[in-house]
């Protein structure tokens, strides 16, 4: 398995299929809301508890797909800070914002996302932060004075927790401890794990009983593992475990102060040869009854670079480098935008 620099024989037939792109256009409609366990596992005393944490995090991986982590370091005033400079961003002039159009997963977009599993765009913005492709595409500091060097702070900050947990999976794996550090490593400009602020728009009451519509539209996500934090009170995050996927019964994950939703994506899936699963997730619109204002979250993806090449040990799937990947799967989402 390599993890360091992409192998120049390698080649990806064209039109190469992904199952994960078959499965995500059948999962449309409604469905049925069940309740479940989502694990909140403590992560405090890391180094020390390692083995201990990896284990737990494991099961609650391989059992459900999700699980949410408490004492993971980054400061409940730095998540609240980064949630308000999000507000920020998104209340300025939409022309003001379309100067820094999404280009290859950096920069912000408006409805441009439209989902295999609905076909129709979420109802939300995005403003997605890849470091080595940020060029042009930060506001100035008469804009948003602070924002690049605080949402930077906040990126880093995000990374660190992403590979404590996924050096979980390396161990449990038998992989080496810092195999998922180098596979995601922030100096070159290869890197392209991503911040990601999201704004599910207030319902226009006019459209508030219309079905259809979606803030985002069920969907699996592309990356190794996905960092979420959510708003007290700002629902609407569900999710379905694999195993039921067929009974479409989603399970709702309500926000909690500070705590860290996570899930694995299908590129993690892919390298354990699918010993770990990456499971449909949505984010549906709000019932008349209840919250209609905005939905704002906050995601960092942990993608590995752009030269890693993927191949889990069994060889279950053909060799892919990470860019290949993510650009087949932002393409087939995104309209091209890659």
């Amino acid at each position: 398995m390599k993890t360091t620099s992409a192998t120049p024989s390698l080649q990806v037939p064209s039109g190469y299929g992904l199952g994960e792109l078959e499965k995500e256009s059948r999962m449309g409609g409604m469905g049925q809301e069940t309740q479940r366990e989502i694990r909140i596992i403590d992560v405090a005393d890391f180094d020390r508890r390692h083995a201990e944490i990896a284990d737990e995090i494991w099961r609650a991986a391989t059992e459900i797909g999700f699980f949410q982590v408490k004492n993971h370091g980054i400061p409940l005033s730095d998540i609240e800070a980064a949630f308000v400079r999000a507000e920020r961003f998104f209340a300025l002039p939409r022309e003001t914002k379309a100067q820094w159009p999404l280009t290859r997963n950096a920069g912000w977009e408006h409805k441009a996302q439209i989902r295999p599993s609905t076909r129709t765009p979420d109802q939300k913005e995005s403003y997605q932060v890849t470091r080595p492709r940020m060029d042009g595409l930060w506001p100035t500091e008469d804009e948003l004075p602070g924002f690049k060097e605080a949402t930077l702070r906040f990126e880093r900050q995000c990374w660190e927790v992403g590979m404590r947990l996924l050096s979980c999976f390396a161990l449990k794996l038998g992989f080496a401890p810092d195999f998922f550090t180098r596979a995601h490593d922030p100096a070159p400009a290869t890197y392209q794990s991503t911040l990601r602020m999201l704004h599910y728009f207030a319902i226009d009451p006019a459209l508030k009983d219309e079905l259809g519509l979606w803030r985002a539209g069920a969907h699996t996500d592309y990356d190794c593992l996905t960092l979420l934090f959510q708003r007290a009170g700002q629902a609407g995050l569900q999710v379905l475990p694999g195993k039921d996927a067929e009974s479409r019964a989603w399970t709702p994950v309500e926000p909690v102060e500070g705590v860290i939703t996570c899930n694995i994506g299908d590129m993690l899936m892919r390298w354990s040869d699918d010993a770990l699963p990456s499971n449909f997730h949505r984010v549906r619109n709000p019932q008349p009854h209840e919250y209609q204002g905005a939905r704002y979250s906050l995601a960092f993806f942990c993608q590995a670079n752009e030269d890693v090449v993927i191949e889990g040990p069994g060889r279950k799937y053909p060799a892919i480098t990470a860019a290949e990947y993510l650009k087949q799967r932002i393409s087939a989402n995104f309209s091209n935008r890659y």
